[in-house]
Order: structure tokens, then sequence, then C-alpha cells
């Protein structure tokens, strides 16, 4: 089986998570390889990343990296509007791809990035990180486990600062032209994602946006009903401030009949819950993570990884060196896209829409 030879395009803030857990991994013994190659136009932040991984190769043309000898495998985290191409390219080189989220600014360019991984037969998978979330796969194991009666409703809200400022270090999400839109499309597909995950598939949606930050087409308020499979309805409140010390949160609240769960976090915890006795209990970060690694399996090394969010990367890279498809996948990204687009066409004046049925 082949070892994971690995190229990263873009070496900004999300190439540096991807990189960090791409050396905590390879430096393991659970995947053999080799980081290989770094690409970034600012060559001075790729030789940078090169110091720092031993990587042989450093372009900034990405065409450079892509040309490396050996190379099978490129994580592709540059500004979105650069996805598609890169993307497109990787496959017809029969790279095995992961690229980061959001896949593409438009429904057109998302569903011809997912046909061409699917003909080339390449492993891919998508940054849609909150599957591999304690918390979150903790939630729906107890969701599914008690008995709580008939699902009411949940809602959640996404804040964090204009990814504009702070560590972010750049201005591209500002521009509709790169980013392809605000809050809904560049963060919240991470919360679409985790709605169908946790409550079934989107059937129509209603939204609202707004433009306060004053730059046209990138929205920083949306807010969301989402028409779930089964009748049940959930919704959304998104939004992107000017509080520079205010981290990113995930506020989520879950109802059912006779059950209720909330957390603050969208991946340690802790979980507050609520059965039918009226007794409010927590369940600390410490045993979500416990709790997270008896579900996925995970021990020793594995648990180690997990613990600071490397398990990412590492199914990624176990994916490759094993020739089995990754997860979540291209395929499943473009379901999120298309509750997205939606959503977009609501807020346009269409009132409801509905979600195309896959």
């Amino acid at each position: 089986m082949p070892q994971p030879v690995i190229g990263l395009i873009g070496c900004g803030f999300i190439g540096r998570f991807h990189s960090r857990n791409l050396r905590g991994s390879l430096r393991s013994e659970l995947v053999p390889g080799e980081y290989a190659a770094v690409c970034d136009r600012e060559v001075s932040r790729a030789e940078a990343f090169a110091a720092l991984t031993g990587a042989k190769t450093v372009a900034s043309d990405a065409s450079a990296g892509f040309a490396r000898a050996g190379l099978n495998s490129v994580y592709i985290c540059t500004e979105t509007a650069e996805h598609p191409a890169l993307v497109l390219e990787a496959a017809r080189r029969g790279l095995n791809v992961f690229c980061e989220k959001p896949l593409a600014k438009t429904l057109d360019e998302v569903r011809t990035m997912v046909e061409a991984v699917e003909r080339a037969g390449v492993v891919n998978q998508v940054g849609l990180v909150l599957r591999y979330s304690p918390v979150f796969t903790v939630l729906k194991g107890m969701m599914s486990a008690l008995d709580l009666g008939p699902f009411l409703s949940a809602h959640l809200r996404d804040d964090q600062f204009f990814p504009t400022r702070g560590h972010y270090a750049s201005a591209w999400r500002g521009s509709f032209e790169r980013a392809g839109g605000g809050t809904l499309i560049e963060h919240s597909i991470h919360d679409v994602d985790l709605f169908r995950w946790l409550f079934g598939d989107i059937e129509a949606v209603r939204c609202h946006t707004r433009v306060t930050s004053g730059h046209a087409g990138v929205e920083d308020v949306a807010m969301v009903t989402f028409q779930h499979e089964g009748g049940h309805q959930t919704s959304l409140t998104s939004i992107w401030h000017q509080l520079d010390d205010r981290g990113s949160t995930r506020h989520l609240e879950v109802f059912f009949e006779g059950g209720y769960f909330a957390t603050d976090h969208d991946f340690i915890g802790p979980i507050r819950y609520q059965g039918r006795n009226g007794e409010i209990k927590e369940m600390s970060a410490d045993d979500v993570f416990e709790r997270y690694c008896a579900l996925a399996g995970l021990e020793g090394e594995e648990a180690n990884l997990a613990r600071p969010g490397v398990y990412e990367d590492l199914a990624f890279l176990r994916c490759v060196h094993e020739g089995r498809p990754a997860f979540p996948d291209f395929r499943t990204a473009l379901r999120a896209h298309e509750v997205v687009d939606a959503c977009y066409r609501s807020a346009q004046g269409a009132g409801e829409v509905r979600v195309a049925n896959p």
C-alpha cells in the first residue's frame, strides 16, 4: 500500500493548522509517509513551512508542487476561489485530495469537482471538521440511545469575529469574488453539514441575511430555518462580529419531548442534559472525550492524537495508505453546498426554497 507523500498548497492559517496535524501524524507510528512539498504565493512563508516539515520542494506556483516526484496526495488550503482549478489539476494527475471547505464559490463548481475526483478514483476528503468533534459525536450517540420521545427542535448560534482579523492575518474573506459569500458559506457550511448529520436530511429552507460590515455580497448575519425529512424543523443563527477578544463559539440546544441537551463548545464539551426525571446533569469534557474514544474505537496513540484535533488528518492519511474511501468526502460536502445554495436563493427573496433531493 502506498505511503502518503504529501504536498501542501497554501500556508496561511488553515494551512498551519493542517501542517501541525500532518507533522503529528507522520511522526507517529500509525502512518508511514513523508511531507514532500509546500507551496504558497509568499515564498518566505513556504520556506518557513519547509524548515519545520523537512519538505524538499518549496514553490510559489502550485504547478511546481504538483510536479514533485513521488507526490501522491495534496492538501489544498488556499482561498476558496482557487480550489476548483487546483482540485481539477490534482484529479487529472491522479493525486489524492484533501480540500478545505467550502469547496467552491458556486454549486456548479462543486458538482464539477465531485465528478472529477470520483472519475479519477482518488481518495478525497473535505475539511468539515465537526464530523470529528468528540462533543457532537457523543451527543449524537446520547440522542440515539436514550428514551427521549419525539424530536421537537434544535437551535444553533454560531458566532466568530469577522475572519479578516486576528489570527487569520488575511483579507480575502472580505471579498465576494474570492470567498463567494460570508458567514453562511465560509463558516456555517460546517453547521449545515452538522445539522444533516445530527437531525437528518434537509428538504427546504427559509433564510434571511444582512450585510453590515461594508463588504458587498459578504453577509455577516444569516438566520435560517431548516425543514428536515420527517417533518421537524431546526434553526441556525450565524454571525460575524467585530469582537476580537471573543473566540469562535457554537451554542447548541436540542429539545425532545422528554429530553434536553446543550453545549457551548464545538469540540470537547461539556454537555448538559436533562431527562424525564427533571434532574439537570453535566458530562464533563474529560468524560466526553473518554466516551468519544470508546465510540470511535480509539486507544493509545490514536487517542492521544485525537485530543488536540489531529484525528481528521490522521484519518485521511490512513485512508491514503490503506487505499480506501475517506470521510467526509466531496459528495458529502456537495449535500451541504446544495443546502447553502438554497439558503442564498431564499435570502434573495424566493421565500421557502426546496433543496434538491439526491
